[in-house]
């Protein structure tokens, strides 16, 4: 069968694929089940413009090198295809590629492979896409869940250690167990969206998916792409959002994946003062390639696409933008101005904004990104990168650094922990405790805290506490909700039986009490981007180790009062200023007995007195819990 005929490729195809402008190449690349003159088989297309021979091989040709060799059609695309009659879905295969460079041979598997073998074997797998949704519902009102004043409070996931099964709890669950226990589970947390870090295939399963070959493919590990689409299904269902970790940064150097792909550096710059990244010994796309470009935009609109995706979450983004990051001088190669900026990946990701933007206007992506870099979160047009929200790094590590401290000396460091809000408002910032703080020796959080075990937990609680009422999105990693006291192992399960425990099932609770509080109060999230959202009542108070102000939404009724008390000493009589006559609630406190506190309480009507403090007219008289935070609302008439 004479393969120069068939083709899924145009003219436009292969000139916008040339133009870094190709946002659907998995329709024109890879492996595609077709008929031809009513011959069931299989197309290929690879690219690989600097080989001299390319083949097909796989266990319908005993893997042989000679048996099905590709045509180079498109000239000067250095596209090859072939069709090969009565290959179908399940065959494994990969491209046996000589390069014009010295004879280079090599058998790589295939960069748009949506399914590959499970690892450690590195065969690609031809397969269908077919599948039927059930989310309509979801995908048609999600609109209404995006935006400035939503709540966004999302659950990061690592899917092989979340829960495991069998005797010995050493089994996987599959995305179908997943699809069972998770969606219910986020629901009943009350946990708007699940991120879950990459499961793009990946050869090695301690890199967490972040060393990825399989940029079009759910990891086998867990089951088919079929399965793994009935999990989003699932979650949507539940009204859940999904999150991919997606992750162009940087990919690996195994023999199959996309290194030195056609005996020369493709995908990677050639130079490794640019191509090779020393932190993760591993290689950095070539992003002033307009093929590369179109690739991984290819990629990231087919996870929105085909597997109906709420959001990408890009990883180590600053890595990206600079040219020198984690090199010291003379490992690195300025830009054209002699700076330290990578310009094409600056581009590519404005690229990358535009496109899901244009396609995709109802998803969210969110940026790593741990510097200073500006405008990060604003539109392109102005200038900025084009994402909706950065993680808010400096938050992080300010708020964990200031936790950690034993109380008798936080008053020392008060500014530590109210930093955040001389810059909250630069940026559309997503606030983080990710699974980079339980990991590499760091502990769980519960360790991070100082004191006994019930000082632990009553600081821990302040912590959420304290994220949940600053302004911006929340984001936990799994565990963190019911204060796991080991640190995360991605081939270990969660210990989930520390919930029968008070403090840990108390903890929980807590968590989700705060979900719905989040959720419920329009003062903790209708600004939670901009300034009008927040006001100091008092941030001076370091002698007390306390620190409160207000959340205010569009109605003044709606406004809440957060006072926080980061000492395990009780305070009587504390007063903090307000506006207006009338009186009080509690309407939230850490130490209630039901979060295993102490069960020190503001209860029934706080009445607002005409003695002023903190530059408001009058002020009410509060008593704080240890280690507490306490959350008012002034009562309706």
């Amino acid at each position: 069968m004479e393969s120069s005929h068939i083709t899924r490729l145009t003219d436009f195809d292969v000139h916008l694929f040339n133009e870094g402008k190709h946002y659907n190449l998995y329709d024109k690349l890879g492996s595609h089940l077709m008929n031809h003159d009513g011959v069931e088989g299989t197309y290929f297309a690879v690219w690989a413009p600097n080989a001299e021979k390319v083949t097909v091989i796989g266990d319908f040709n005993e893997w042989n090198r000679e048996a099905n060799p590709m045509l180079s059609r498109w000239n000067g695309s250095g596209i090859w295809e072939l069709f090969i009659p009565h290959v179908g879905k399940g065959a494994r295969y990969k491209y046996f590629i000589r390069s014009q460079n010295q004879g280079y041979e090599a058998e790589k598997g295939d960069p748009f492979a949506i399914h590959w073998e499970v690892p450690p074997l590195t065969a690609s797998i031809v397969w269908d896409r077919d599948y039927q949704w059930n989310d309509g519902k979801w995908l048609e009102e999600r609109k209404n869940y995006k935006g400035d004043d939503q709540p966004m409070s999302v659950y990061e996931v690592h899917i092989g250690s979340w829960k495991r099964k069998g005797e010995d709890g050493k089994e996987f669950m599959s995305y179908r167990d997943l699809a069972e226990e998770l969606p219910g589970y986020l629901k009943w947390m009350g946990f708007t969206h699940v991120e879950f870090l990459p499961i793009t295939e990946h050869p090695f399963y301690g890199s967490w998916g972040y060393q990825c070959t399989g940029y079009f493919a759910p990891t086998s590990r867990y089951g088919s792409p079929q399965d793994f689409k009935y999990l989003i299904d699932r979650l949507h269902e539940e009204g859940i959002g999904v999150i991919l970790d997606w992750v162009p940064s940087h990919f690996p150097n195994d023999l199959h994946g996309l290194h030195y792909f056609d005996g020369t550096h493709l995908f990677e710059h050639a130079d490794p003062r640019q191509g090779y990244h020393p932190d993760w010994s591993s290689y950095i796309f070539n992003y002033g390639r307009n093929e590369v470009r179109s690739f991984l935009l290819s990629s990231a609109l087919y996870w929105l696409k085909e597997y109906h995706t709420d959001g990408l979450r890009v990883d180590a983004v600053a890595s990206m933008l600079y040219l020198d990051y984690s090199r010291k001088e003379g490992e690195w190669i300025p830009n054209q101005f002699g700076g330290r900026e990578n310009i094409e990946a600056i581009n590519f990701l404005r690229d990358f904004n535009n496109a899901v933007d244009a396609e995709f206007p109802d998803v969210s992506t969110i940026a790593e990104e741990s510097t200073a870099w500006p405008m990060v979160s604003r539109p392109t047009q102005i200038g900025g990168l084009g994402f909706e929200m950065k993680w808010m790094m400096g938050w992080m590590h300010d708020t964990l650094d200031y936790m950690s401290k034993d109380p008798i000396y936080r008053s020392h460091h008060q500014g530590e922990i109210t930093f955040s809000l001389m810059y909250a408002f630069t940026e559309n910032f997503m606030l983080p405790l990710s699974h980079d703080e339980v990991v590499h020796g760091k502990g769980p959080l519960i360790d991070k805290m100082p004191g006994d075990e019930w000082q632990k937990f009553a600081n821990l609680r302040i912590l959420y506490a304290y994220m949940y009422a600053h302004p911006g999105t929340k984001l936990l990693f799994m565990g963190g909700e019911f204060g796991q006291t080991r640190e995360w192992k991605h081939d270990q399960s969660l210990d989930w039986h520390l919930n029968e425990f008070a403090p840990h099932g108390s903890l929980q609770w807590m968590v989700k009490k705060l979900n719905e509080f989040y959720r419920s109060e329009p003062a903790f999230h209708e600004f939670q981007f901009q300034h009008e959202g927040f006001e100091w009542i008092d941030i001076n108070d370091w002698q007390n180790s306390v620190i409160s102000f207000v959340r205010k939404g569009h109605q003044e009724q709606n406004n809440v009062y957060v006072v926080i008390n980061f000492t395990p000493t009780v305070k009587e009589n504390y007063r903090i200023g307000v506006p207006k006559k009338g009186f009080m609630k509690e309407v939230f406190n850490t130490d209630d007995l039901e979060f295993n506190g102490s069960g020190v309480l503001n209860s029934g009507s706080l009445e607002t007195l005409p003695i002023p403090a903190h530059g408001r007219e009058r002020s009410v008289n509060l008593k704080l819990p240890p280690l507490g935070a306490i959350f008012l609302k002034y009562e309706e008439n």
